[in-house]
């Protein structure tokens, strides 16, 4: 018999966001998987829980979710719980997740605490769709492909920043994607917590002031359709019509096809197109 690795969602700052499950389960295994495990013993003295430690962090990944898996595989249950929030969210769970299925050891996620939807439903933005970045790469190049591929993001767009670098991101974001509705939460269910409707704009000019404090999550408004349909209707229009018709032709449609094709793309109807044609003739 194989043992069970619980993913177990821990509190993102209130302890009473921990649920009974997670509580009996933490009693209940052979051993937890912390990512930092400074951190989960003041939450497991708070619940008098004494189960055993061990260290599973973004450093010890690969080599450490291949010892906790040789457990598992022995019959050891184990429960991996994240600084705060749920394990595999921005953090180093994924990893022994994919090798315990690989192994073919059964994988369970206890749900609780998580800061990205928390933000999400207190930003007064749209919940429907969204895309959840985290904490946006410290490579040059990486970032600065993200922040290009979120200029045409129709979802609401989250992301995560810690206060010393908040001021210089809010800058690489307003000059990448211009001025959009901002939701800033900080400080998730703690004493202090704070939700400000903003926009990127005003939020740059309000921490070039006053120095941000406690970690942070950006709600951002997605761009509407409308607008991105115009946006690409302006980029069609500036190719010349005969070239924009050639550019389907190449591609095997026919004079009737390619007009129809033109037409959508610059917004215009295909009559318009027709008599275009003509008059350059």
């Amino acid at each position: 018999m194989t043992g069970t690795l619980y993913l177990c969602a821990t509190p993102i700052g209130n302890l009473e966001d921990i649920t009974f499950r997670v509580l009996r389960t933490l009693k209940e295994v052979d051993l937890i998987a912390a990512e930092d495990t400074r951190n989960t013993i003041k939450l497991l003295n708070h619940f008098e829980i004494k189960t055993p430690m061990t260290s599973y962090h973004e450093y010890n990944k690969i080599d450490k979710a291949a010892y906790l898996v040789s457990k598992l595989s022995q019959g050891t249950n184990i429960a991996l719980v994240t600084d705060a929030g749920t394990p595999g969210i921005s953090d180093p769970g994924e990893e022994i997740v994919r090798q315990a299925y690989s192994a073919g050891i059964p994988v369970t996620s206890l749900p609780g605490a998580c800061a990205c939807v928390t933000a999400l439903t207190l930003s007064g933005l749209s919940t429907r769709r969204f895309a959840f970045e985290a904490f946006l790469p410290a490579d040059k190049k990486e970032r600065a492909a993200i922040l290009e591929s979120l200029k045409t993001e129709t979802r609401t767009i989250i992301i995560y920043e810690a206060p010393h670098h908040l001021l210089n991101t809010l800058k690489q974001l307003y000059n990448t994607i211009g001025n959009r509705k901002l939701t800033l939460c900080k400080e998730l269910t703690k004493l202090h917590e704070t939700v400000q409707l903003t926009t990127l704009e005003e939020a740059i000019d309000h921490y070039t002031d006053s120095a941000p404090k406690g970690e942070y999550v950006l709600v951002l408004e997605g761009i509407s359709r409308h607008i991105l349909d115009l946006q690409e209707q302006e980029s069609w229009r500036e190719m010349e019509l005969q070239d924009h018709m050639q550019h389907y032709l190449k591609q095997g449609l026919s004079k009737k096809e390619a007009m129809k094709k033109v037409a959508q793309d610059r917004g215009i109807s295909k009559r318009d197109v027709y008599q275009q044609l003509l008059s350059d003739r």
